[in-house]
Order: structure tokens, then sequence, then C-alpha cells
């Protein structure tokens, strides 16, 4: 019996009302776009990537810098690609050639869609002051998850969101849509292996996995579908339930992070060439771009930063969803032996500090945390992160919001934020899903400098210039600034090795 139907036969839920999972109607024009979300995919490209109810032939996109003059189309060279268990098809084109800083309007070739715009990708080196936003462990809101209460609003052409999303981290994400220019997800995207939380789920959980996705990504379009989104996997991407040891009852399609590697695998770029001068940060960067496994670890340019996006999942030594780790998900590999730990290797070494002087790391688990640390995590990363000079890495997994002080192997920094040789440490997890706020428990962790586990919350992280980076925590219903802080580093080093 499969794990996703196994409550079928449960006698106490014999006298229940039958019961079925929440799958979003399908459209009657099945060519409709749904979904959407971009994504960096080169110094002067975007990805957009879109579900449909129907295969699409030659998926295509119409774009321009007018929304009244979309002269310019580009289509996919394959049709569009689906699983088992799922009702809809992944499309994908890419837009090259783009004008760097630039508003671009676009539109999915359909006899349903409508026109929205983004802002291409600032080139590497340029120092215009920019924002992003790092929103880790979101779940889908409504029937199968949690509303919270709230409001604001701004300037840009809001995105239009349910009504129900008003109050929540994507409504904050709509209502604050001018102060990012990008969004990181490292992980835990809709929680759809929680489905049999919610009662009506557990006659249909086949079904009710699937609706979770749909109705978490349509939630997140207006957004995605506006600003590129960055993801890299989490825990929650893994199998059709946390149970250890038996994802291989999961059907088809809801095992080894399958839904995850369709949406995102063909959005997400590969490490890009290098903008360096220097011949051997060339020749590392391409290195690095062929030791890169996107969705699952890659990297890319924008203006002052480098940003590599991680697995901690799988892929390395007692990785915990891989292979025989803690997790019990048996996930992965996905790359040959060591290929992610190559690939950082190879990617920090490459970063020229003249062009890119802000290094970003962005995973799911962390290792500096007041709940549940990874251990493996830290004997596989935190190394490359200290030699290599990173500046601030980012984590969620734990469900609530935690600064730490530029600490490397268990001890703080002796210069803090004022030039620290060691990584500024965040955990951004708590953007809000079903399974709540994580508590701090009776202690705080050492060397923690800012926490809070009473609201829902995110990151933002703002590239002030080459010196100065600021990290910010929102609070999702209010708005305000729980937390601030700033990193002060001189980068005098062009290429780091410490």
């Amino acid at each position: 019996m499969r794990f996703s139907t196994s409550f079928r036969s449960a006698p106490f839920l014999a006298a229940c009302v039958l019961a079925k999972a929440n799958l979003p109607a399908i459209p009657e024009d099945t060519s409709t776009p749904v979904q959407q979300r971009l994504a960096i995919y080169g110094p002067n490209s975007v990805s957009i990537g879109w579900n449909t109810y129907a295969q699409q032939e030659e998926p295509c996109v119409e774009y321009g810098t007018s929304s009244a003059s979309l002269e310019q189309r580009a289509c996919a060279s394959s049709a569009s690609t689906t699983y088992p268990t799922s009702r809809t098809y992944e499309n994908v084109v890419v837009l090259s050639n783009l004008t760097s800083g630039t508003i671009y309007y676009y539109k999915i070739v359909s006899t349903n869609s409508s026109t929205d715009h983004f802002l291409s990708p600032r080139s590497p080196g340029d120092e215009t002051p920019f924002s992003i936003n790092a929103v880790i462990d979101l779940g889908v809101y409504g029937e199968d998850g949690f509303t919270i209460e709230g409001d604001t609003s701004k300037r840009d052409t809001i995105p239009h969101i349910q009504p129900a999303l008003n109050h929540t981290t994507i409504g904050r994400l709509a209502n604050t849509v001018d102060d990012y220019e990008f969004i990181i997800h490292p992980g835990d995207f809709a929680y759809a292996d929680d489905w049999f939380l919610s009662l009506d789920n557990l006659l249909d959980g086949e079904n009710a996995y699937q609706a979770i996705l749909e109705n978490f990504y349509d939630q997140l379009a207006p957004i995605s579908g506006r600003k590129p989104y960055m993801a890299s996997p989490g825990n929650h991407e893994a199998a059709c339930g946390e149970i250890p040891y038996l994802t291989g009852l999961c059907p088809d399609g809801q095992k080894n992070f399958t839904d995850f590697m369709h949406r995102f695998g063909k959005t997400m770029p590969s490490a890009f060439d290098s903008a360096s001068s220097n011949y051997s940060a060339q020749v590392l960067a391409n290195q690095a771009r062929e030791l890169a496994e996107p969705p699952f670890w890659y990297s890319f340019e924008y203006g002052m930063a480098h940003i590599v996006m991680i697995n901690t999942e799988t892929d390395f030594e007692d990785a915990p969803s891989g292979q025989g780790g803690s997790a019990g998900l048996n996930g992965g590999p996905f790359g040959g032996k060591n290929q992610q730990l190559q690939f950082l290797e190879a990617d920090l070494a490459s970063v020229d500090r003249n062009i890119t002087p802000w290094v970003l790391v962005a995973g799911h688990r962390p290792w500096y945390t007041s709940g549940s640390s990874c251990t493996p995590c830290q004997e596989a990363f935190e190394e490359i992160f200290y030699k290599y000079g990173v500046d601030i890495a980012v984590f969620g997994h734990v469900h609530n919001a935690q600064r730490f002080a530029p600490v490397y192997q268990d001890e703080a920094d002796p210069n803090g934020m004022s030039d620290p040789k060691a990584p500024m440490y965040i955990v951004s997890g708590a953007a809000g899903n079903i399974e709540g706020l994580s508590s701090f428990g009776w202690s705080k962790p050492e060397h923690l400098e800012f926490g809070n586990d009473e609201d829902y919350t995110y990151s933002t992280i703002r590239f002030l210039d080459r010196e100065h980076l600021q990290v910010d925590f929102i609070g999702s219903v209010s708005g305000d600034v729980l937390d601030s802080s700033t990193l002060y580093k001189t980068h005098g080093e062009r290429f780091v090795r410490q």
C-alpha cells in the first residue's frame, strides 16, 4: 500500500464523511499559465517558468521594454514536461541578451494570459545599492495551511494576490515590491509532505500532496512572476512524508525531490562565466560551472554580490536527507562523490572581490541555531566558508529569526561586525507554514545577538556599498523592522584564501 493513501483503511475513519483534497479548478483553457516563476539565468538572462494543465508543444514568451509593444519573442526548444502524479506540465523559456538593470514587460503566449514585468539582472560589478529578501520555510495558506492577520500598502503596481494572503509573508512581499530586487528561498516550499495534518486530506493523500503544491505555487505566482525567485532544496521537498525509511512507499512522483527538480531544474542557472580578467579565476569559474548541479547547488552574480545556493540535504558525508542519513529520507545523490564540495571550493576560489566584493551563501539547515543543529553540514561546509572569506551565510529550517555574531568553529570573531574574517550567520525560517513557529525554549544559543520566536518574519539583506551590508528582520504582519544590523568589511583582498 502506498504511504500517501495508507490512511484509507484506518478503522477510525470508517464513519467519517468522505473528504477530498483541495485541488484547484482546472481552467477551461488548458494553455492558461499558472504558477509563474522567474529566475536570474545569466548576466543578461532571465528564465521564465510556468505550468499548464496541458502539454505545450512550443512554449513561447513575448517581451519588450514597453508594455504596449512586446516586439521580441523567445520559445523553448522542446515541449513542456511532467512527472507521475502531477496534473500540470512545466514550461521554461529563457530571455537572453537583455540590457542590465532595465524594466522588461513580458506575456506568456496563450489565449488567456496577461502582461507582467521584471527588472533585468544588474551586471556583475555594478555598484548600485540593492536589496534582496531571504524567505525560507514558507508554506501554503488557507484550507491546507493557516492564516495570520495584519495589513499595509505601497508604490509600484502591487501584485494582485488572493485576499486571504493580505496579512501574510506573501502579502508583505506584494506590498513592499519596490523594496527588493529578487528573493532567495533555500528550502522548504509549500509543506506538501504535511498533507495529513488537514483532516480533509486523510482519505485522498496522493492528490492532497499535489493539491498543496498547486495551491502554494499559485499563491506565490504574483511574487515569483514579478521578482526572480532563486531556490535550493530543503527537507520538505524530499518525499511524500517525513517518516524515516518509508519514502519507498511514496507514489512515483512524490519521492526524491521530484517536484522540486521538475519545477526549478531548468530555471535555475549554472555557475556564471567569470567576469574577472584573472586567468586563474576564469579557469576556476569554468570548473565550478561544470560541477554545478542546479537547482541543488549553483551560483550567480548580481551587482556587488556573488551568491551561492547549496544543498544541505544530500551529496556530502552523512547528509541528513541523503542515502543513510539521519532523517531517513534516502534522497539523492544528485552528483558524483564530493561534487558539491568540489563545486563550492572552485566557485568561491574564483570570486574576484574587485568585481563582486560581497559573498553570500544560502542553504537550508543551519549549524549555528537555537534548534536542531546540523553537525554534518558544519563539518562539510564551515571550513570552506571560512577559507574563502564568505561574508554572510543564510539558513532556515528552524522556524524563527536568529542573528549570530560572526563566528568560526563555535568561537566569536574578535572583530565582531567590523571587518571579521568569519562569516555572519542568520536563520530566517519564520516565513510561516502549517507547523508554526519554533520556540527558543529555556535558553538561547551562544553568540546569538538577536532572536525572535513570536512573529512571522523574513529578512532583507541590503548591499549598501562595497564595504557595508545591512540585515533587517521584518515582521510579516506589522511590516516593522524587528532588528537591524550592519556588517562592515574592507574587502581589501582581491582573492580571499585564509
